[in-house]
């Protein structure tokens, strides 16, 4: 089968034109994303709001200019846009969480965030809060540093950060020159959160633009150095937080985490779909809580049920990651701040988390560009 590329894929829809503009899609930047897997490919179209309902014969055109490339088995293009941030009153000011200036600029019309020395930077999401997406989040880095990979971690929940607990981290971020923060390093991560900020205690009453410009920052303006892979902690639901990472951020690729039961699946169907919509690739599902081990006697119950996620993931044509069960020292550990991938290395569960990273990294590795060698990571 003839190898498709984002760049042969771009190279076809040069061929399209803008008739109000006379310039190809392309060259007038509409094309925000393209995700290719196994011969389907999805495009997204950033356009002016005020001209989307006349663009539909537009975005008809890139979906056949695409599907009549050779190898190509289906193509999607999916017209997304964003509305302008209001300006700020007279005499008002910004609060954001760090410096102001040329370097926090938002790109309007769907502008890349770009990352310099970042290969790959993946989402761990989730439809809704309580499913132990942080927890995750955490101890699949971990898992990834583990086996080798130079591994970042930004928690992007704004409302509700996690990380400094999970980290046990109570230092400040510091700035060498008065711009960019330098990363907080623990366990081996390189470590982000706007709770290494704010007072633990200090609720963020923020709207939409001011929290989309604050994850920016912490992308933008953070020295994250060279790293394999940087993972970050979504926020839950499919907000505002949401489609600026999977609009503006080159991602590689996102994790859905969901428990077992039907509620907690319908609204991790919603993130994916929602990643899908933005060609973002989903790299696969975890079910967490996915039985319960009784500490003492060691029995299994199956509290949520058990297999719903495997099951949607097969349904969706995803990869199934693996199942994370309901275990105190899991919970014990992360409350603390010793996850239980350094807290207890050896453990099972601990190998759980290094085999979904594991899983993780050879779907990046597969598409890893550049000269360095890959971290070998053995699945057990």
């Amino acid at each position: 089968m003839t190898e498709i590329t984002e760049s042969a894929v771009r190279r076809a829809l040069e061929a399209v034109v803008d008739p109000e503009t006379a310039k190809n899609v392309v060259e007038q930047g509409m094309v925000g994303g393209v995700a290719v897997r196994g011969g389907h490919v999805a495009v997204t179209l950033d356009v002016d709001p005020a001209r989307g309902p006349a663009l539909e014969s537009l975005r008809q055109a890139c979906e056949q200019a695409v599907r009549a490339m050779p190898g190509v088995l289906s193509a999607t293009a999916v017209m997304t846009s964003e509305r302008p941030a209001p300006a700020p009153r007279a005499g008002g000011h910004s609060h954001g969480p760090g410096p102001a200036g040329p370097a926090a600029k938002t790109t309007g019309g769907g502008g890349r965030i770009d990352v310099a020395g970042v290969k790959h930077i993946i989402a761990v999401a989730s439809g809704k809060g309580g499913v132990g997406k942080s927890t995750t989040a955490v101890n699949l880095a971990l898992g990834l540093a583990a086996n080798g990979v130079a591994t970042g971690l930004l928690d992007a929940d704004i409302y509700g950060p996690s990380m400094p607990r999970m980290l046990d981290v109570k230092d400040k971020p510091e700035s060498v020159d008065g711009k960019a923060l330098k990363p907080i390093e623990r366990y081996g991560l390189k470590t982000m959160s706007i709770g290494y900020i704010v007072n633990e205690d200090t609720p963020m009453i923020w709207r939409g633009p001011m929290v989309s410009s604050a994850l920016e920052q912490m992308l933008r303006d953070v020295q994250w150095g060279e790293l394999d892979v940087l993972v970050v902690d979504m926020p839950p639901g499919t907000g505002d937080a949401q489609l600026t990472l999977a609009q503006r951020v080159a991602l590689a690729g996102a994790v859905i985490v969901s428990t077992p039961q039907d509620i907690a699946l319908v609204d991790a169907r919603k993130g994916l779909n929602m990643f899908r919509k933005v060609a973002v690739p989903v790299l696969g599902f975890v079910e967490n809580m996915s039985f319960y081990l009784c500490p003492h006697c060691g029995e299994r119950a199956e509290i949520f049920g058990h297999g719903g996620a495997r099951a949607e993931a097969d349904k969706l044509g995803v990869p199934f990651l693996g199942e994370v069960p309901l275990h105190l020292d899991i919970r014990t550990t992360s409350d603390s701040g010793h996850p239980i991938v350094v807290a207890q290395p050896d453990s099972p569960y601990a190998q759980i988390y290094k085999n979904i990273a594991g899983r993780v990294w050879k779907q990046l590795s597969a598409n890893q560009r550049g000269p360095r060698a890959a971290p070998r990571i053995v699945v057990r």
